[in-house]
């Protein structure tokens, strides 16, 4: 049995973890770090990811701070190679950076959807293409890992007035699999996988749901908020923490043999 639960540790892995400023992001840094990981906090705020380094640190746990645009190559390049020098490796990327895109296909401006889908879906390729280079045989970091993709409920499902998040997803969804299967084919000892959350209390939950009120998408935040929670079998929203262990799960070696599997959290919304 102590095996078992040890499996899902992560003494010593260095870790790396987009968006983690905030929302699913900063639970994840936290769990992964409680886990005996070696967490890199990157963010596009640097206010914010520096206090989630503070906390981790002041729970015991190693963590740093770098600022990443996830839609800049050169940056990604940089922060990876700098997580080798600092942590001795890269065992582990989380893929957790995004933004909403809420509104009707037909007034959605080509600005608007090139903007989301830069950082949802070039921030994941991007990402992932520089984990695997360095994560492979032969790779600056060399002895394989874990890419975790966060995705969404959205990528499986049509939701209206998410047509430009839901593609986002969409993509993320399908890349996130042939990733996995070239890594397995390949013999790189790198697993791919992505999460679907439902409808997750968030920062970026609040800001989407005004968002979708001044558009008058909805009749009002709080009736907006009863709603989601009405969609959830479970009548509730999702907790960050929720998301948190699941990528604690992918991240360790409980999920050795998993890989281009889609881990769907969403309070049975899409078992209906």
């Amino acid at each position: 049995m102590k095996e078992i639960l040890d499996a899902f540790m992560l003494e010593g892995k260095a870790c790396l973890v987009t968006g983690a400023g905030r929302g699913i992001g900063l639970k994840c840094a936290e769990v992964l770090a409680a886990a005996g990981a070696k967490v890199v906090v990157t963010d596009v705020m640097q206010e914010e990811g520096i206090d989630v380094v503070k906390g981790i640190r002041s729970s015991g746990g190693t963590a740093i701070f770098r600022k990443l645009d996830v839609t800049d190559e050169a940056q990604w390049e940089a922060v990876i190679r700098n997580t080798v020098e600092e942590f001795g490796g890269l065992d582990v990327l989380v893929n957790n950076a995004g933004m909403e895109g809420n509104n009707l296909v037909e007034n959605i401006s080509l600005d608007q959807w090139r903007k989301v889908m830069s950082v949802n879906a070039d921030g994941v390729f991007l990402g992932t293409k520089h984990a695997i280079l360095a994560m492979k045989p032969g790779g600056i970091a060399g002895s394989g890992g874990s890419i975790i993709n966060m995705c969404s409920m959205c990528g499986l499902i049509a939701i209206p007035n998410t047509a430009t998040y839901s593609a986002t997803k969409g993509a993320v969804r399908l890349f996130t699999k042939v990733a996995a299967l070239e890594c397995a084919q390949l013999k790189y000892g790198i697993r791919v996988n992505s999460v679907h959350p439902g409808v997750i209390n968030t920062p970026l939950l609040v800001k989407g749901t005004h968002q979708q009120v001044e558009l008058g998408l909805l009749p009002s935040f709080e009736e907006g908020i009863a709603m989601y929670e009405r969609m959830h079998p479970m009548g509730r929203l999702g907790d960050p923490v929720d998301v948190a262990r699941a990528v604690l799960y992918l991240a360790s070696e409980a999920s050795a043999f998993t890989t281009g599997s889609e881990l769907v959290l969403d309070g049975g919304y899409t078992a209906q």
